[in-house]
Formats: C-alpha cells, sequence, structure tokens
C-alpha cells in the first residue's frame, strides 16, 4: 500500500484547557512532523463559530505554515465559495504561491452555510452494500441527514456574519469556472473585459474539488478534468456514490486524463488497540457538539467524555461517526485504511486525527506513516 500517498488534513482543534493559539503552534509543528514523516499533503479545514476549532481562514494558515515547512504540499480541505468570491480566492492563494512557489493545493467546497436547496439530486451507489459494509467489508453506515444543521438558528447566524448584506452566493459551477479562467489568465465579462489576478495568474498550484455525495460537487470536478477529494469521515453513508458520482463524470483534461480520487479517514493509532481506544474517547462527544449545531466544542480528555450522560438521542447522531472512525494499533489501523482504499478505489487516503494531547496527536501519525512504509 505504500504507493498509495498519505496525507494531513487538520482542523485545527483546541483542546480543553488549552488556547487557540496553543492549536495554531501546535498546527505548524504538525505540518513539520508530517513533512518529516513522509506525508505527501498538508491541508487545513475552514471553519468558523466553533469554541474548539482554530482553522477561521486556510489561505492564512497555508501562508505561515509554509514559511515553516520547506518541500510538503500545503492546501485547503476547502476553502468554502459559499461566501466568498472566485476574485478573493484567487488573489489569496496568489498571494502564497509568489513566495512559495508549486506547493499549493486549492481545495474548493461548497458549502459555507449555504441555504437550502440548490444541491444536485445525487445518484445511488452502483456498489452493493449489504447490512450496512460493502463487498470488502468497509463500514457504509446509513445516511444521516444534515437537514436540521441547515436550518438552525446558529448556522443561520454564520450565514449572516460571513455574507454581506442582502449578497447572494454565485452559482458553485460558475465560480469554479471563474476561478479556472481567473488563473489561467483567460477571464473575460460579458462585455468582454479582460481580468488579470497579480499575483494569481499562471499561479502553480492544483485545484481539488471535495464533495461527500455524488451530487453537484462530484460533477463538477469530474466536467472539469479536476482531482476530487471524498469525505469518509464527514459522511462515510455516502462515500461510494461521491467516488462513483465524479468518475461518470469524468472528462478528461489539460489536468488529469483519467479520475484521481483522495479520500479522507478520521484516525487514532498508537502502540496498541487500548491505548488508542482511551485517546479516541473523546470523539464523540465532540462530534455530538457538530451535529447539534452549538458547534465544536473544546476537545475532552477522557474523563472529561466519560463523565457525559449519554441519551439515545446522543448516540444515533453520532453512531456513524463512531462506527466508521479507524482506531487501533498501527497494523489494525493500516488494515482498516486498505480497505477504504479497495472499497473507493483511491488515489491517496487523508488522514485526520484528534486526541486531546498534541504529543498523542502526533504519534499517531509517527506510528501510521512508519507502518504504512512497510505495506
Amino acid at each position: 500500500m505504500s504507493d498509495i500517498p498519505l496525507g494531513v488534513l487538520d482542523l485545527i482543534p483546541i483542546s480543553t484547557g488549552s488556547s487557540a493559539t496553543e492549536a495554531l503552534h501546535n498546527s505548524i509543528d504538525l505540518a513539520r512532523q508530517a513533512e518529516r514523516l513522509g506525508y505527501a499533503r498538508y491541508w487545513v479545514a475552514e471553519h468558523h463559530l466553533n469554541p474548539g476549532v482554530a482553522g477561521t481562514s486556510p489561505a492564512v494558515v497555508l501562508a505561515l505554515t509554509a514559511s515553516a515547512t520547506s518541500t510538503i504540499r500545503l492546501g485547503s480541505g476547502a476553502a468554502q465559495l459559499g461566501h466568498r468570491t472566485a476574485l478573493s480566492t484567487v488573489e489569496e492563494f496568489g498571494l502564497i504561491d509568489a513566495l512559495h512557489p508549486g506547493r499549493l493545493d486549492l481545495g474548493l467546497g461548497r458549502s459555507g452555510g449555504r441555504p437550502r436547496g440548490g444541491a444536485a439530486s445525487p445518484p445511488p451507489t452502483a456498489t452493493e452494500v449489504v447490512d450496512g459494509y460493502a463487498p470488502n467489508g468497509l463500514r457504509i453506515p446509513p445516511r444521516f441527514s444534515f437537514e436540521h444543521l441547515l436550518g438552525s438558528p446558529r448556522v443561520a447566524l454564520q450565514r449572516k456574519l460571513l455574507h454581506l448584506p442582502n449578497a447572494e452566493s454565485q452559482d458553485y459551477s460558475e465560480q469554479i469556472d471563474d476561478v479556472l479562467a481567473l488563473l489561467a489568465g483567460t477571464y473575460r465579462s460579458a462585455e468582454g473585459i479582460e481580468a488579470h489576478v497579480v499575483p494569481g495568474e499562471g499561479a502553480d498550484v492544483e485545484i481539488w474539488i471535495l464533495g461527500s455525495s455524488g451530487g453537484e460537487s462530484a460533477a463538477v470536478a469530474g466536467r472539469n478534468g479536476l482531482r476530487f477529494a471524498a469525505n469518509y469521515h464527514v459522511s462515510p453513508a455516502t462515500v461510494l456514490e461521491a467516488a462513483e458520482g465524479y468518475r461518470a463524470a469524468f472528462e478528461p483534461s489539460d489536468v488529469l486524463d483519467k479520475p484521481y480520487v483522495s479520500v479522507s479517514a478520521d484516525v487514532v493509532v498508537a502502540e496498541d488497540d487500548e491505548t488508542a481506544r482511551e485517546l479516541a474517547t473523546g470523539y464523540g462527544l465532540w462530534v455530538r457538539s457538530i451535529r447539534t449545531a452549538e458547534g465544536a466544542i473544546r476537545f475532552p480528555t477522557p474523563d472529561e467524555a466519560r463523565a457525559h450522560a449519554w441519551s439515545d438521542a446522543d448516540r444515533a447522531l453520532v453512531q456513524d461517526r463512531l462506527d466508521t472512525q479507524f482506531v487501533g494499533s498501527p497494523s489494525r489501523v493500516a488494515d482498516q485504511l486498505a480497505r477504504l482504499q479497495a472499497a473507493t478505489g483511491a488515489d491517496e487516503l487523508l488522514i485526520t486525527t484528534i486526541t486531546h494531547d498534541h504529543a498523542d496527536r502526533v504519534r499517531s501519525y509517527e506510528l501510521l506513516a512508519e507502518e504504512w512504509r512497510k505495506r
């Protein structure tokens, strides 16, 4: 499996008893460690109004991280286009590329507190799933509905604060077209006026589209012949349809002559299964805070997590994520990742790991990298 590259997706978590400042220092250190360990990419996510997450601006974090590393590719996973323009996005990443050329992955997402509607209906997966498992044993849980999140007052507030008054998000497919044209220097307005972004035009960046289903994002990535990242760690129920939808829509481009897919997984590795399970104890409570729309809490210690009185509704809210988190010894987790890769046909795997202590998180990535190189 060592021919399948591993990357890092960092959510920049803040642990209880810690601060955003410490979380950012830890993330820069993680990028350095990922580079040392041979990971192919280091990506940062974008989240807003979350007490336990410090990653609000991928471009800013990546600029800081680029200065602290030298070879590892750096990217957004993802920059959310729902509340920014194509121009601002190309300008931000163009600035970073001007000082750190050839190292950037511009991962683009469609959400960011988007309103209801406008999403294409995803196709059903062609891969047979029986009793919650793909043929090779990969866990595919029941589909989780995010509708209650889209209608929550907190998400509405986030959308209000991210958007200018009365602003409407541009059609996603059109926005991707504009990003590509601005990077290529071929943008023309309806009146024929040219727009040239300096720095930004001609930037040596890889464009990725991130998606959780086989709907619009997968179709946009496929039609434009771009790389696609499917999110098993966000929506494990739909990872197969996402990969299949992208491949079905794929058309060769100047960038790619065949589909290229990365798939994410939530992972905790330790020297043995019992230690890994202990380190992962806070994950369920953390996921619960996200799915209740209260915003990601600061990542709890195992003891803090065990003190929570779980209701049946709580457990139902997070069960799919608990069932699909890969936790255990290096060999156990590597086996699970190999199963994910085989089921999805992934060309790369993107690993996200959260533990309360930074040293445990770095150690998890270290143990996984060592095991993966043996495969």
